[in-house]
């Protein structure tokens, strides 16, 4: 008689490796879906002050609305490859490598899609933080812990990162200010603190979605010291941005007529000084990245296996 080979089942260990392999997998591309989307919404957001939209490049030379969109589709695979990195892994030093490692990887891939424009240098480090932080966390975690995973990330020293000092870390010195760097390592208080209740507020106000964008987007340049305007035009330009954001929002926020006639002169100041809030854009990113892990729900978000 012919011998008949018995059928052994796959350990159980081995399934329920696989199973949490394909749910990290999984939560990594969803992730990195929702940062890439937040960078395109925050791209299309029409008008911004001096930031470019879909009327045109704003106070940039170097950039317009196809570089932008091209640099945010550049950066899927680095979200997500920090995604997989830090889902399971303990927010410390050597997580903290590997991710700088892979965010100038990121900065290579944007730089490459923009033609050399640096379109989101500190998206990268905003967005990339707050991803490897959601992928620690367990899904449905509140903001406040998420953001301090993120901090607890950008307060550890990157040994391999180049020592080549940038425009906002020029800016940090010459005027005393956090800037990105000082954000993150406090927990992001303009997004938490500042823009997410103010995009809260006015849709509970019956704002539609542009205008409550926009009224986060003022909330955060009405406070932030943003390094970008204090490298393009000095104290001048930030004070300017932050008195002109606060009037948007003394007058009723861009919902108002008189509000929105306020934006559109702040546009035109910093346009006349050739100042962009690139750091306020930022921020408005890491709202809407938020925002929309937090809209999900239980629905849409994969789940641990």
């Amino acid at each position: 008689m012919r011998s008949l080979a018995l059928s052994v089942p796959p350990a159980p260990r081995l399934l329920r490796s696989e199973r949490l392999r394909r749910a990290a997998q999984e939560r990594a591309v969803w992730l990195a879906d929702h940062a890439v989307r937040a960078l395109i919404a925050e791209a299309l957001l029409t008008p911004k002050p001096a930031l470019v939209d879909q009327r045109g490049p704003g106070a940039h030379q170097d950039l317009d609305l196809e570089r932008l969109l091209r640099s945010a589709e550049s950066l899927r695979g680095s979200f997500q490859s920090m995604a997989l990195q830090a889902r399971g892994a303990v927010a410390d030093l050597q997580l903290r490598e590997k991710l700088g490692a892979i965010g100038r990887h990121a900065e290579r891939r944007m730089l490459s899609a923009t033609g050399g424009s640096n379109a989101h240098r500190g998206a990268i480090w905003v967005l990339g933080l707050l991803v490897a932080a959601l992928a620690i966390a367990e899904p449905g975690e509140e903001l406040e812990k998420i953001a301090a995973i993120a901090a607890g990330l950008a307060r550890l020293p990157d040994r391999y990162a180049p020592q080549v000092p940038s425009n906002g870390s020029h800016a940090c010195r010459r005027f005393g200010v956090p800037g990105a760097r000082g954000e993150a390592a406090s927990g992001f208080p303009h997004v938490l603190h500042v823009g997410l209740p103010a995009l809260q507020r006015a849709r509970l106000c019956g704002a539609d979605e542009t205008r409550a964008r926009l009224d986060a987007l003022m909330a955060i340049m009405a406070r932030l010291d943003d390094t970008c305007l204090l490298h393009r035009g000095g104290r001048p330009a930030l004070n300017a941005a932050q008195a002109g954001a606060q009037r948007v929002l003394a007058l009723g926020g861009t919902s108002t007529a008189a509000g929105w006639g306020a934006l559109l002169a702040l546009d035109a100041e910093l346009l006349r000084r050739r100042a962009s809030p690139g750091g306020c854009a930022d921020l408005l990113g890491a709202c809407l990245l938020l925002d929309g892990v937090q809209s999900a729900g239980a629905k849409e978000q994969p789940w641990n296996a």
